[in-house]
């Protein structure tokens, strides 16, 4: 086997833009060096991506179990065309006063609700007979717009208004403020009553409820010392908060974009009282003033990067799963401006999931905010419409999104958003105008593993490229990414655009700093140009040693258990 910084070789086709990439010349069958090689593993740090999902990735989703609540028993008839809100929300309501875990049923069938399903408490599962034929719709034919008369997004109404965001085209004579539920908000909503979604506005920030400083702790490891842990026992969900108050030289800046750093936008620094990186996680174990962690640290805690243990506050065993959710096939308003045609909202969540789930024609497919320990598993998005996120990652910790297909167009495919860690799309294909989404807003530590991607090539005056990674976002909350976003086993199917014999560019114009991108191959024989540069490994190969980066990782968690 043999490395090089240098130029690759072997019909490796690398574009170097900045620095050199780290090239590994192996065979297909081989383990990737960034795994099996000490030197290389030591100098490249690969997080352990395998704590995503519900059970930090071991335990299985629970079958629904408890008090079964039908909503036929409430007045609602499938497949009749007429509204069915009023029994809906009643059986919703009967099963807030059951004790112990609750399950309500939609029968086979259709069923139209118009006004937005609140799920409230925890241990609480909503079922239907299945997502495909023969299973349930849910049919919502009015936006958020019309319907919602809550004041959760008060105070995203407010900083949308205050900041002026808003969304301008002359072209188009428009001019007009954001949409509260562009990125907010869902039919089916999930929160803990009376818990934020996201900050935004710091006259709305509340007191966190600091349980002890970390003295020490270090990155990839589990175990933490605290200033006291009088506070603090085994089985308490808690939160990891690393607050910059020194500015843009801070620690965790330097941390989050290493040599990078100076890139960061002001967001990073602006507000001294509000976590900059949050990590929601479990306690297994207290010893004096150790406590070990159910997951491992993002960053190190220390006096050069301080960082403190705090409460947090949410449900635990949501449940949405075998429910098909459709909405009319209406004009779509455009990108910032749409109405409001969202899916699932999980917000205040931990140990939650969505499963056999189809969402048609949605503004929004499923969001998430505040939350950890997320699965979202066999989905499908589809439809006519354009819509604004199939699946959102945003604020969030350990979320795991696997088995997902998307057949509509979507603006932001797959999308790691604002402030989310360790989180992962696992077995995910995107047939229509795919992106991988990396919002900016400080989102590091995130996985794209063994993802297929149809593209169309658009020509260039340099050839044939695909627009594979969209580095969106806010300016303030640049760059696109921190560090140690991997995507693994990438494969791009051109569908047309590119003879066979053309090398296709795959971009990433506006990414971030520290990437690993390992096993991009696919029907054509690929460069790459993603900056800053990231490292690279058997580009033009298809891992068939590893396919999934997280079913490896965690097959070795098992081993070593």
């Amino acid at each position: 086997m043999k490395y090089s910084n240098l130029l690759p070789t072997l019909g490796m086709t690398i574009l170097l833009l900045c620095s050199p990439i780290l090239v590994a010349d192996q065979s297909k069958g081989e383990i990737p060096a960034i795994l099996s090689i000490e030197t290389i593993r030591r100098d490249n740090f690969l997080p352990d991506f395998s704590f995503a999902g519900y059970g930090n990735g071991l335990a299985a989703i629970p079958e629904a179990s408890g008090t079964v609540i039908r909503v036929d028993d409430f007045g609602a008839s499938a497949n009749d065309d007429s509204d069915d809100t009023k029994a809906v929300l009643a059986a919703i309501s009967h099963a807030n006063d059951v004790a112990g875990p609750v399950v309500v049923r939609f029968s086979a069938g259709r069923y139209i609700v118009s006004e937005v399903l609140r799920i409230e408490r925890s241990d609480f599962v909503l079922q239907g007979a299945g997502s495909g034929s023969g299973g349930t719709v849910l049919h919502f034919p009015r936006p958020l717009k019309q319907v919602d008369r809550s004041a959760s997004l008060d105070e995203l109404r407010q900083y949308l208004v205050e900041l002026d965001k808003r969304e301008v085209d002359p072209g188009r004579n428009l001019n007009d403020y954001f949409s509260e539920y562009s990125w907010s908000g869902g039919f089916v909503w999930i929160q803990k009553p009376g818990v934020r979604e996201a900050p935004y506005l710091l006259e709305y920030d509340p007191e966190i409820e600091k349980l002890a400083d970390i003295e020490t702790g270090a990155r990839g490891a589990r175990t933490i010392v605290l200033s006291s842990t009088a506070d603090i026992a085994a089985g308490d969900i808690i939160q990891l908060q690393w607050i910059n108050r020194t500015g843009p030289d801070a620690g965790i800046i330097k941390s989050l974009y290493e040599s990078e750093y100076e890139s960061a936008g002001s967001h990073h620094w602006s507000f001294p009282e509000r976590p900059l990186v949050r990590q929601t996680s479990r306690v297994l174990k207290v010893d004096g003033r150790n406590v070990e962690l159910a997951d491992p640290l993002l960053h190190d805690a220390n006096d050069t990067t301080p960082a403190q243990l705090a409460a947090w506050d949410g449900l635990q065993h949501v449940g949405i799963e075998d429910l098909g959710l459709e909405f009319p096939d209406s004009p779509f308003f455009g990108h910032h401006l749409e109405r409001g045609y969202n899916g699932i909202y999980f917000t205040s969540s931990f140990d939650s999931w969505a499963r056999n789930i189809r969402i048609t024609n949605a503004d929004s497919g499923i969001l998430s905010y505040n939350s950890a320990n997320l699965t979202f598993r066999d989905v499908i998005s589809d439809g006519a419409r354009r819509a604004h996120y199939a699946v959102h990652m945003g604020n969030v910790h350990n979320v795991l999104a696997e088995n997902i297909r998307i057949m509509n167009p979507v603006l932001h495919s797959l999308s790691f958003n604002t402030q989310s860690t360790k989180c992962v799309f696992r077995n995910a294909e995107v047939f229509v105008s795919p992106t991988l989404d990396q919002h900016a807003g400080a989102n590091h530590q995130n996985l794209f593993d063994n993802v297929t991607l149809h593209m169309k090539a658009v020509r260039s005056k340099d050839g044939p490229v695909v627009p594979v990674f969209d580095g969106s976002g806010a300016g303030y909350w640049q760059p696109g990414h921190g560090g140690f976003n991997t995507t693994w086993n990438l494969r791009v199917l051109v569908t047309g655009g590119a003879y066979p014999d053309e090398v296709v560019t795959v971009q990433g114009l506006d990414e971030g700093p520290l990437a690993r991108i390992v096993g991009l191959h696919g029907n054509r024989k690929f460069k790459l140009d993603y900056r800053p540069t990231p490292y690279v490994e058997m580009l033009n190969e298809p891992l068939e040693s590893v396919p999934s980066l997280y079913d490896y990782q965690r097959q070795q968690r098992l081993d070593d258990d």
